[in-house]
């Protein structure tokens, strides 16, 4: 990349660290397989002077769903799974489900399936207080949450089946609502390759694909390279140190549940070499984890129309969704430049990746401050990068 467009990159990371806005960030492009940009800027930790460098260890939250549907790929390939599947088959926590219809609760006449898994249209959505299911959901997760501070942990399977038996948000396949469904099928992938899913996220992707700093949790001889998380208090960024979504906070030990939605952590060059098998049709450097017609199928929106109506956050503006990644659909639309076809997902402590078919092209973005997602930086970036790439 010519020196003033590189110049153009790294301002908008140093000026994001520069305002506030973050405490640190680094960022790469890829183009036909080749490293065509990186830059850093700012912090990993602020207070320690400790400054973000490309093996900095960021928590990765949920740019662990698609490493998750990679996953549920693999067994979808041996045959080992079928997407029209119900859920209940490998978890009965799932049978003789219910759902909220807005005034009462209603028997499930159809029973939610894999793929309503992978397009969030399951009904199983997060906790929070804004309806009965939800509400129910948070009362889940928050006792979970308590037994892990009391040492009493529950695991990936037994979990999942606890959320089968909490009402859903509305009769599977009806709409789309984003929610812990990826969490769901880490469960599934558990019961069917009778593997913890840890150990088969390991076996069949990380370690193919020389993905080194990537797991559930993260040893003594790493824990130097965490980056600490910050949110906005007022005008000024704090560090924070709570739990969220019933990751163990300090990711010491190996956890009980394994969260196919938000556990991971990973480093900005061991997750690009994830997107970078996406983006050369399954395959990187001699290991082959997907087909090529899988890739395609993976990069697919697949929304009807009528559940795309109910997908309505801002950042999914001209977007479809499927395999737990957002599908660029109509340029005009989007929140910032792209291109028609790019895939990709971020985290809720704003790491995020794209990949562009067009392009071909692998954006990353990793960063760390809580309720994030896509931000203004992210966004500022985004467009910066495709506009160096004409």
């Amino acid at each position: 990349m010519e020196p003033r467009r590189k110049a153009r990159l790294d301002g908008v990371l140093q000026e994001a660290v520069a305002s506030g806005e973050i405490a640190g960030c680094v960022a790469m492009l890829n183009q036909h397989g080749q490293e065509i940009y990186y830059g850093q800027a700012g912090y990993a930790d602020r207070e320690a002077g400790r400054p973000m460098t490309r093996d900095t260890i960021f928590r990765m939250f949920s740019m662990s769903k698609p490493v998750t549907a990679c996953a549920a790929m693999i067994l979808l390939e041996r045959g080992q799974i079928d997407l029209l599947d119900p859920v209940q088959k490998y978890l009965p926590g799932f049978a003789d489900q219910v759902y909220w219809d807005g005034a009462q609760l209603r028997r499930v006449e159809i029973p939610a399936t894999i793929k309503d898994l992978l397009g969030m249209t399951s009904g199983v959505v997060y906790g929070g207080a804004q309806g009965y299911a939800e509400t129910r959901m948070q009362a889940l997760w928050s006792e979970v949450q308590a037994g892990q501070a009391r040492g009493e942990e529950t695991g990936t399977v037994d979990f999942a089946n606890r959320m089968g038996r909490v009402p859903l948000a509305f009769a599977p396949g009806s709409r789309w609502q984003y929610g812990a469904s990826a969490d769901v099928l880490g469960a599934v992938v558990e019961v069917v390759s009778g593997k913890r899913f840890g150990d088969f996220l390991r076996e069949e992707i990380f370690a193919p694909l020389k993905m080194q700093d990537t797991g559930f949790f993260l040893p003594e001889e790493k824990r130097g390279r965490f980056a600490a998380v910050y949110r906005q208090q007022g005008a000024e960024l704090v560090r924070w140190t709570g739990a969220h979504l019933c990751i163990l906070p300090l990711y010491d030990r190996e956890p009980a549940f394994q969260s196919g939605g938000a556990g991971l952590v990973s480093t900005l060059d061991d997750y690009a070499r994830f997107a970078q098998m996406l983006a050369r049709g399954g395959e990187l450097d001699g290991a082959r984890i997907l087909s090529p017609r899988t890739v395609r199928y993976m990069r697919q929106n697949q929304l009807t129309p009528a559940q795309r109506a109910t997908c309505t956050w801002e950042s999914l503006h001209g977007h479809g969704y499927g395999n737990f990644m957002r599908v660029l659909l109509e340029e005009g639309q989007a929140p910032s430049l792209g291109s028609a076809g790019e895939f990709g997902w971020d985290g809720w402590l704003g790491t995020y990746f794209c990949i562009s078919p067009e392009d071909d092209l692998v954006l990353l973005l990793m960063l760390q401050k809580t309720d994030t997602g896509t931000i203004d930086v992210t966004r500022k970036f985004r467009s910066a990068a495709f506009a160096a790439l004409d």
